[in-house]
């Protein structure tokens, strides 16, 4: 982590911005220019963030007195950065091109990363060409993805992004692609409801094969294809997984041919790249499609390793949110895709980065000085607009990252109507950041001969932060782009707090409890148990649930 003067130089600057409010920054022009970065065909405007020029230039000396740039470059040469397990961190290597170098150890992944590739692309070529089919014969026209956390999240974020776009959705004609992720019950109806056992090919996505939650749910969807279908002997034909255990998924009753692999450097909030989420998304859109989204991941990795840091979008965004967390203090920030694709965006995103960054101490095991990570939260516009943004503006300040493409998935303008559907969707794009920024004076309102009485309540403050990211269209190459921005823009900060974004040992404790009281109730629903394990509340809690 940087030095102790570095952050008190920046509190020195948060003090200045803190007295400063936007309306007055917004009138440098020098400054708007210098905050309104391009990348290829994607745009980054930071201009209303409470940041000056000289700000940025402290923030970009952090960075540098924090290592980012080593670290990064350590990522990409496959050094082992996760220190806590000993492991790469190599998602990068998942869209590298084919003729890449990148070692481990002196051996080069990337071939590897491409025979996984090729046999996913065979196997979903057959399934849906109607070569590969099912135990009766029928072509295999359903998926049901059972996974949880980054084997669901990611995958599930592309799948609906790509559902409208006029190529991908053509590729999909006549297909269904479900998750089941959920342990509750209820998920399984919802997952399975209206299939048909006969055209229905299941993907098990566990890397070690023993993630509760995703087993028993594997478990009950076998149950159900051998009552639908009659025998044991339908499962290799209609069950396939993802996973490294290639002695449990053949005691499950797969056939070791259709058992895609990944590594242990790659993490699974950030896995959407392999086995993970490639084959699922190449049996729905065709592995054609699924390359372009991971040939876009690959433009992002190349600008953001390269780059300069005035010009470097993942750096910038992660500097900001660090900025807004750990200086200014605020605990919150809005992500706002202001394009209905995007609409399981946000969940995917608060795994990336409060799985990555809720972290209190430092590699070393120190104590973080500073806060760490944010609460996400978010909504495609304009739906937000009538949800929280009363708070935003009124409430709480909260910063707000704006996503938005200049070009629709469907475009649509009626005869009459004074702008296109999309061009409707887009202005409140380009008014929200203004209003949060600007707000409404007391003095503009009675100009308006708004009544005295009512002035107060239609005041807006502004000064509230907000940066801006507008791309051309929402399909699968800008997709790869802006999840790979995001990905990286999570590594910066928990670099400059030195911090491992590559662990979760926060998820382990829940998980050691939940056996507890696993074994109490599979007892207990069976006669008495002993329940002193437990505090006395959870005591009162589990009688109550089982009586």
């Amino acid at each position: 982590m940087a030095s102790a003067q570095a952050w008190s130089e920046l509190s020195a600057a948060a003090s200045k911005m803190k007295a400063t409010h936007l309306r007055t920054l917004l009138q440098d022009q020098a400054r708007n220019d210098y905050m309104y970065v391009k990348c290829g065909g994607m745009t980054l405007d930071y201009c209303r963030e409470k940041v000056d020029v000289d700000t940025m230039g402290k923030l970009f000396s952090l960075a540098e007195k924090a290592g980012v740039d080593t670290k990064k470059q350590k990522m990409f040469a496959g050094e082992r950065i996760n220190e806590t397990e000993g492991r790469p961190v190599l998602h990068v290597a998942l869209r590298a091109p084919r003729s890449a170098v990148i070692n481990v150890d002196g051996k080069n992944v990337v071939p590897e990363v491409w025979q996984v590739l090729d046999a996913m692309k065979e196997f979903s070529d057959k399934v849906r060409s109607g070569e590969r089919v099912g135990y009766t014969g029928k072509p295999l026209k359903d998926v049901v993805c059972i996974g949880i956390g980054g084997s669901y999240l990611g995958v599930e974020f592309v799948f609906e992004a790509l559902k409208t776009d006029p190529a991908a959705a053509a590729a999909a004609e006549g297909r269904r692609l479900r998750f089941l992720a959920n342990v509750d019950p209820i998920d399984v109806k919802r997952a399975l409801d209206g299939l048909s056992a006969e055209t229905t090919l299941v993907v098990i996505i566990s890397k070690t094969f023993t993630t509760a939650e995703t087993m028993l749910n594997a478990k009950t969807v076998k149950e159900w294809l051998i009552k639908e279908l009659g025998t044991e002997a339908c499962i290799p034909k209609h069950v396939v997984a993802c996973s490294t255990a290639l002695d449990k998924t053949k005691a499950f009753g797969i056939d070791p041919a259709n058992v895609f692999g990944f590594w242990d450097w790659v993490g699974g909030r950030f896995s959407c790249w392999s086995a993970v989420g490639v084959l699922a998304l190449s049996l729905q859109y065709g592995f054609g499609v699924v390359q372009q989204f991971l040939e876009g991941a690959h433009v992002m990795d190349e600008h953001f390793r390269t780059a300069p840091p005035t010009e470097n979008l993942p750096l910038i965004m992660g500097l900001l949110a660090v900025w807004n967390c750990s200086v200014l203090g605020y605990e919150g920030i809005a992500v706002l895709p202001y394009c209905q694709a995007l609409v399981r965006f946000v969940p995917h995103i608060q795994q990336l980065d409060m799985e990555s960054n809720g972290k209190r101490v430092q590699m070393d095991g120190t104590v973080v000085p500073v806060g760490t990570g944010a609460i996400y939260f978010g909504e495609p516009g304009t739906n937000g607009q009538h949800s929280f943004y009363q708070l935003m503006h009124q409430g709480r300040a909260i910063p707000a990252e704006f996503i938005g493409f200049a070009h629709s998935q469907n475009p649509v303008e009626l005869p009459g109507e004074p702008v296109s559907n999309h061009d409707e969707l887009m202005s409140n794009f380009f008014a929200q950041p203004d209003a949060l920024a600007l707000g409404k004076t007391a003095d503009e309102l009675k100009a308006e001969g708004v009544p005295e009485k009512l002035v107060p309540h239609k005041t807006f403050t502004g000064d509230r932060p907000s940066l801006s990211l507008l791309l051309p269209v929402c399909n699968a190459s800008w997709l790869g782009q802006l999840l790979a921005l995001y990905e990286h823009r999570t590594a910066v900060q928990g670099w400059v707090w030195g911090i491992n974004s590559f662990d979760q040992w926060g998820v382990e404790l829940g998980k050691v409890l939940a056996k507890e009281v696993r074994s109490y109730l599979s007892t207990a629903r069976k006669g008495p148990a002993n329940d002193s394990k437990f505090i006395s509340p959870t005591k009162m809690l589990l009688k109550k649930y089982l009586e």
